[in-house]
C-alpha cells in the first residue's frame, strides 16, 4: 500500500484531490471515558460544578470536527454536511461511551473530523470533571465505520459486535470501579 501524504523524496504534502468526483461520504468514529463512581453519578445528576458535562461535551465535540483541518497538517478543509455526537452511559464498568459522525459531499473522506470530533467530546469531558476524579481514562478510540470514496465501505469488528468497550472493561468484586484500574 502507497503512502499518498509523501512525494518520491520522502517529504509530507497535502495529497491532490482536484480530479477525484464527488461523492457522498459518512464516517463514524466512537471512544470512551471511564471514571469513578461518584464522578459518573455527578455527571448523570447534573450536578458537576462545571455544569452540564455531555451537553457541553457535544457541542465540543462539534467545533472540534469542525476545525480538524487546522489541527491535521495534512488534513483538507472540508465542507461538512453534518454532524452529530452522542453518548451513552455504560454504568457496570464505569464508562461513558461517545460516538461522533461526520458527513459530507466531497472529494475527500470525513474519517479525521469524526476521530477529532470523538476525541474533542472525551478530553472536554475529562476537563469538566478532572475537579472530582484525575484518575479518568480515555480509551479505545477507534474509525467504527466508513462510507463513499473510492476505498468503499468500512465497518470496525467492534462495531459488528455492538460497539462496547476493549479496555478496562471489568469490573471489581464490590463495584467500585474496574479491578486493577485507577478506580479500584
Amino acid at each position: 500500500m502507497e503512502l499518498t501524504h509523501f512525494d518520491e523524496q520522502g517529504n509530507a504534502r497535502m495529497v491532490d484531490v482536484g480530479e477525484k468526483a464527488d461523492t457522498e461520504r459518512k464516517a463514524t468514529a466512537a471512544g470512551s471515558i471511564f471514571m469513578s463512581r461518584e464522578c459518573l453519578e455527578m455527571v448523570k445528576a447534573g450536578t458537576m460544578k462545571k455544569g452540564d458535562v455531555l451537553g457541553v461535551a457535544r457541542v465540543a465535540g462539534i467545533m472540534g470536527a469542525k476545525r480538524c483541518s487546522e489541527l491535521i497538517p495534512l488534513c483538507h478543509l472540508i465542507g461538512l454536511t453534518g454532524l452529530s455526537v452522542d453518548f451513552q452511559i455504560i454504568e457496570e464498568n464505569l464508562e461513558i461511551r461517545a460516538s461522533c459522525t461526520a458527513k459530507t459531499r466531497g472529494k475527500t473522506g470525513v474519517e479525521m473530523e469524526a476521530l477529532t470530533g470523538v476525541t474533542t467530546a472525551l478530553l472536554t469531558v475529562y476537563d469538566m470533571c478532572k475537579a472530582v476524579d484525575k484518575s479518568m481514562e480515555l480509551g479505545s478510540i477507534y474509525l467504527e465505520e466508513k462510507s463513499g470514496g473510492k476505498s468503499g465501505h468500512f465497518r470496525h469488528e467492534k462495531a459488528e459486535k455492538g460497539g462496547g468497550t476493549s479496555v478496562v472493561p471489568d469490573i471489581s468484586s464490590d463495584g467500585s470501579g474496574p479491578s486493577g484500574g485507577p478506580h479500584a
